[in-house]
């Protein structure tokens, strides 16, 4: 039990909407490390500093964002937001957790186009591209080792990677497949369906927080028929009149409303994470759409890496580049055409997660999870776990044998990839630090050679 001071006996006072807000803007600038870093941050602060929020109303909050699709961390944001202060708190906590990293990365997509064949560019981008690899595979060994409880499971993400390795099965069937396969195995064994957690069971007291554990729920977060429809009603009407917009000004087979269907389809099917999205975006952006290159979506996911907010705004620098090289608006309109694709690809992407807060939000505050709503997504999060391990193999594939498996092997990015794994898994280095080495390693190394 962890020590308590006098001053931690007494509740804080309740906080303001701007006080709240404040957080979310520094925040939404700090918050790098991917989910599991930025759950750890808002969990330092918002817990244990600022008791804002107990510890099991915070994990019961958790314990539905990670079943859900998108970004869970974006959406446990959005979930506490929306907790202390309303739809706008849920609304200004979720905007704010995305806005600066959209800025940064639209930044750094102009830059990678403008200057990216720079010799010093291309040398950081060389040390960075292994740092990646290593990184997706230490996030199947994170994601699996804490969902692949048991052999079947483990079975399941075998054959997810089985299916879009050697068949090459569109990532959403290999979703719908375990889905259907888990709410199977909730009726006939659910002990091997029940869901983990990203934390263990509330063991530590930090005080009595503003929303504690016995803590009233407030009148907003009551569960209402009324409010579920309009809040689907105005989450529909915006996705509707942005679609009507597009399709009236580019047609159906316009790049942006092309990325508009694309992006909304990868919110509903990306449970998992961050790196669940991935392999489902390269499959649409790289095979399908060929809005970028696959050494450009490597290079943007190490851009994602190193920048702050949800890793899942690598959507925004694959619509950057898609705008860009599409040239939607022309050839002299690449900046305005590359900010048009990053916005529409992060409106789409976003708008189900806000509307996954406020719509289930109040039932979640009212009920217990149910082996019935758990179990599809549990098999699905195995399925996940295959289909990240696919995408570490792609990306060694394109980075060691970048001229193809005819081509030279690229020894120094198999070193530097050994070597980030043992940072990672070893010494347990944060992903920051070590694509910054890995960065300054391939910037030496091809300034010499």
């Amino acid at each position: 039990m962890t020590d308590i001071t006098e001053e931690q006996l007494q509740r804080p006072d309740p906080v303001s909407f701007w006080e709240a807000f404040s957080y979310w803007l520094k925040l939404g600038f700090i918050s790098f490390g991917g989910p599991a870093g930025q759950i750890n941050m808002m969990h330092q602060e918002l817990v244990e500093k600022r008791r804002w929020i107990s510890e099991r109303r915070f994990l019961h909050a958790l314990n539905y964002t990670m079943v859900l699709p998108g970004p869970e961390a974006q959406q446990l944001a959005t979930y506490i937001g929306w907790l202390m202060h309303g739809i706008w708190g849920g609304i200004i906590a979720g905007v704010l957790f995305v806005l600066p990293s959209l800025f940064i990365l639209v930044t750094l997509a102009w830059l990678y186009l403008t200057f990216g064949s720079h010799p010093i560019a291309e040398g950081i981008l060389y040390g960075i591209k292994p740092a990646v690899t290593a990184i997706i595979v230490f996030a199947a060994y994170r994601i699996g080792s804490k969902a692949l409880n048991n052999n079947l499971l483990r079975i399941m993400a075998v054959l997810a990677f089985i299916a879009v390795y050697h068949f090459e099965i569109m990532f959403p069937y290999v979703v719908l497949a375990a889905g259907i396969i888990g709410y199977i195995g909730s009726r006939y064994a659910p002990n091997k369906f029940t869901a983990g957690s990203h934390h263990s069971d509330a063991k530590n007291s930090y005080g009595p927080a503003i929303i504690d554990d016995d803590t009233p729920p407030p009148g907003h977060t009551k569960f209402k028929w009324s409010r579920l429809i309009l809040f689907a009603g105005v989450g529909l009407s915006i996705w509707t009149a942005a679609m009507l917009v597009l399709f009236l000004n580019y047609g159906w087979e316009g790049t942006l409303t092309q990325m508009s269907w694309f992006f909304t389809k990868a919110a509903l099917v990306t449970f998992g994470g961050a790196y669940a999205v991935l392999p489902y975006v390269h499959q649409g952006g790289v095979e399908q759409y060929a809005w970028l290159t696959s050494a450009q979506m490597i290079d943007g996911l190490a851009l994602g890496e190193t920048t702050p907010g949800p890793l899942i705004m690598i959507v925004a620098f694959v619509g950057f580049v898609g705008g860009w090289s599409k040239e939607i608006f022309g050839t002299d309109m690449h900046l305005v055409a590359g900010i048009a694709g990053a916005s529409i690809a992060t409106l789409f992407t976003f708008l189900p997660s806000f509307l996954f807060i406020l719509i289930g939000g109040p039932a979640v505050e009212a009920t217990r999870h149910d082996i019935k709503f758990t179990a599809p997504l549990t098999g699905i999060t195995a399925a996940v776990v295959g289909v990240i391990i696919n995408l570490a193999v792609y990306f060694t594939d394109h980075v060691l044998w970048p001229q193809g498996l005819g081509g030279d092997f690229e020894w120094f990015s198999a070193l530097l990839g050994i070597l980030a794994l043992a940072a990672l898994f070893r010494f347990k280095i944060g992903i920051i630090p070590v694509i910054a080495a890995c960065a300054s390693a391939g910037l030496g190394y091809s300034l010499i050679f």
